[in-house]
């Protein structure tokens, strides 16, 4: 019989020679020998020579407290009481389905109160229990930055640069955190905590790395570059630690087996800035007496070095599991959210193609363990992974509960944009032929970052894959160009408060998004005349989020209708590119401090459409009201687990239809009622007609948020619906009863 035919599969790097390759060696091989050098020096020196600097760093790393921590739970009977194998994203819906994001240095605080206390104060919990808001999310709290001789250094990005197992003073204490969770606990509420498995910041762990102590370069993706080929690296300025390669050294040190060389993009890219995702170091004294150069791996900022997770002595992993199990098991989270974990993996390829570093299965690997962990201790993880949908599908197979809808996000924006709701139906049914269903989603209107529109799945995997759209077909690239650029243009061709950032997305917060699709082109236009408009779309967006299966979460922006700030009071800020400072302003929710102009951090107070909560749940017409409304019938008809079963065609181009069951996730539930999710992304009434193989004839149609029968599904499944302007319905398919 014939040998099966090769089905050419891609060679990889170890199975091709070329030149320049260094020869093959032995474990043994590649470990560099040395013995440790005794010096004397002055205390006051911030380097290897002074052992009590280095003892100094050793006390504050995130790897030492991680081994402390790691001990106390080991040989516990606590580690076997939870089933851990398999994500569970309606155990953790059952937790909590409902999110408050918070942001530490935007939230404006009672005089003398820390971020921490304020999230613990009474009063808050009181409006979010009206609201229906029963999970918080701290944001990230702990140390970031990075430290410099005997000093640190702040955060370059927002403190998910972390380094440090300790709550940031900024913020408040560990005992501030625990009454925080006891708070929440009392209202049926918990706290979910961040972990960063991608990266840390340039801290302890990072500076005794670089000093070559111990396991810690075990921590990173950093590579030894001998002296004699320093040449080859940058020349570091007297006032920075590192700088940045440019693509020929990149590539020169990749040819010479150093680095793995291209990844298979520059997040963050800015010519000049970041031109690639590796930095040379300057010099470093090690503790041997041994000066050395070091050329480290980091996918997002120069400021955070990416944790490799496969290095023989572990010490990335034991970092990240130390850490969670510090949130878990002694501040008292409920869950974790993990940061950069789709980039857990890098590998060489063949030459001439960049290196494998997304959807590479060490990441899934790693994902497995943490969640695991997580789960075997009894709580669960949800992941803001930007990739394509098969990579969410399968890196939530195994590791973390839920995952960050990246999916239909741009979808919806869209949709609000242009009034036509094409794409993101084309999105909602993609995601669900490949597997990836809503229940597992986190819904999520604005966070801290920008409004993203990578649109990966189609930019990527997908670019040469054919699709319907607007009456003819269009190619992924395509696709995610056409919508990108219409995006961009609907929120920055006019609006001049709303900033495009980088190539990632736009700079805005969920208000003045929705004010630049409504046509006012600067700040000053948005007048009080202008607030109802403004808050009937933000409602109907807080539907199209609820009214499906899956976690909903929304922000202290979104909360309060905050706008943008002008660019003049956050230019230091911004001045490196990021402008996502614009929609990070301060806001007050409790109207705790009406004159403060800033929060504690110094973030300018921005602009509130809606005010505070006390005075919104005053008022029925107010955006905390109505959201109150849609989050009860969200709750009573159990929506947050019910199965998606359809997203239909639909008769105005503005209209959205989403069917359900209302099954709590059982496939044999076949009897479940059947409810209709029905919005309007447009500014004008419409009216059409919904039809739906999914939907079951002879059923009256009941209007949950009044109560009153409003259609009726006849033979060919189908029924009329009236919408108003941003209007949206939540109906119930009820069956008729049979005549006596």
């Amino acid at each position: 019989m014939d040998a099966p035919e090769d089905p050419g599969t891609e060679i990889s790097y170890d199975e091709q020679r070329y030149p320049a390759r260094p020869k093959r060696l032995r474990p043994r091989d590649q470990i560099r020998g040395g013995s440790p050098r005794r010096f004397s020096t002055d205390p006051r020196t911030a380097n290897a020579s002074n052992p009590s600097y280095v003892e100094w760093l050793v006390r504050q790393s995130m790897l030492k407290d991680a081994d402390v921590l790691s001990r106390q739970l080991s040989g516990q009977p606590s580690m076997w009481r939870n089933p851990y194998a398999r994500p569970d994203a309606r155990r953790a819906i059952g937790v909590s389905d409902v999110w408050f994001t918070a942001y530490p240095i935007s939230l404006i605080t009672r005089p003398g109160q820390s971020f921490l206390d304020a999230l613990g104060d009474e009063a808050l919990w009181e409006a979010f229990e009206r609201i229906g808001i029963d999970g918080l999310h701290t944001g990230p709290v702990k140390r970031a930055g990075g430290i410099t001789d005997w000093r640190e250094t702040p955060s370059v990005d927002g403190h998910f640069d972390r380094i440090s197992t300790q709550i940031d003073p900024a913020f408040g204490d560990e005992d501030a955190f625990r009454r925080l969770s006891d708070v929440a606990d009392a209202h049926n509420g918990s706290v979910i905590d961040d972990i960063v498995p991608g990266h840390t910041g340039k801290g302890a762990d990072f500076r005794l790395a670089e000093m070559a102590f111990k396991d810690y370069p075990g921590i990173y993706h950093m590579v030894e570059i001998p002296p004699e080929d320093w040449h080859l690296l940058p020349e570091v300025p007297a006032d920075r630690d590192a700088v940045n390669l440019d693509a020929a050294s990149e590539r020169e040190l990749s040819d010479r087996g150093y680095i793995i060389g291209e990844l298979q993009r520059v997040i963050f890219y800015v010519p000049g800035v970041k031109e690639t995702n590796w930095s040379a170091t300057a010099a470093v004294l090690g503790v041997d007496g041994v000066e050395r150069r070091w050329v480290y791996l980091h996918y997002f900022k120069q400021g955070q070095p990416s944790i490799n997770w496969l290095d023989p002595t572990f010490a990335g992993m034991r970092l990240v599991i130390g850490d969670a199990l510090h949130s878990l098991g002694d501040l008292g989270t409920s869950a974790l959210r993990l940061d950069a974990n789709g980039f857990l993996g890098v590998e060489k390829a063949a030459e001439g193609l960049p290196a494998w570093s997304e959807g590479h299965p060490l990441s899934h690997a790693a994902n497995h363990i943490i969640a695991g962990m997580v789960r075997k201790v009894g709580g669960f993880t949800f992941q803001e992974l930007n990739l394509t949908i098969e990579d969410i599908r399968d890196t939530s197979a195994v590791g973390a509960d839920l995952s960050y809808d990246f999916v239909s996000r741009p979808g919806y924006h869209h949709a609000l944009a242009t009034g036509e709701t094409e794409f993101l139906r084309l999105t909602l049914m993609t995601s669900l032929e490949l597997g990836v269903e809503p229940v597992g989603l986190v819904h999520g209107l604005q966070n801290h970052d920008e409004l993203t529109y990578e649109l990966v799945h189609w930019a990527t995997r997908h670019r040469d894959d054919v699709y319907p759209f607007r009456h003819a077909e269009i190619t992924g690239g395509e696709l995610a160009e056409l919508i990108r650029a219409e995006l961009t243009e609907a929120l920055t061709g006019t609006a001049d408060y709303n900033r495009a950032f980088t190539q990632n997305g736009i700079a805005c917060t969920s208000a003045s998004l929705i004010a630049a699709t409504q046509g006012y082109a600067r700040l000053e236009e948005i007048t009080e005349a202008a607030i109802p408009a403004i808050r009937d779309a933000h409602l109907l967006l807080a539907k199209y989020n609820a009214w499906q299966p899956g976690v909903f979460a929304l922000s202290g922006w979104d909360l309060t209708g905050m706008l943008t700030l002008p660019a003049e009071q956050v230019q230091d800020l911004i001045a490196s590119g990021d402008t996502r400072w614009i929609e990070r302003g301060a806001h007050d929710l409790l109207d705790a401090s009406a004159d403060i102009t800033a929060s504690a951090a110094g973030m300018p107070r921005g602009r509130s459409l809606y005010g505070p909560l006390p005075a919104q749940l005053e008022r029925p017409d107010s955006f905390a009201s109505g959201l109150a409304e849609v989050l009860s019938i969200r709750r009573e008809h159990g929506i947050a687990t019910a199965t998606q079963l359809d997203v239909p065609h639909v008769a105005h181009p503005s209209m959205l239809v989403l069917v359900h069951r209302l099954d709590d996730g059982d496939a044999e539930a076949v009897d479940a009622l059947i409810q209709v999710t029905v919005l309007n992304f447009s500014g004008e009434a419409i009216e059409g007609t919904v039809h739906s193989e999914s939907i079951p004839s002879q059923h009256d149609v009941v209007d949950a948020e009044s109560g009153e029968r409003v259609a009726h599904v006849d033979d060919l499944q189908s029924f009329s619906v009236s919408l108003p302007a941003y209007g949206g319905l939540f109906l119930a398919l009820e069956p008729i009863e049979p005549a006596d």
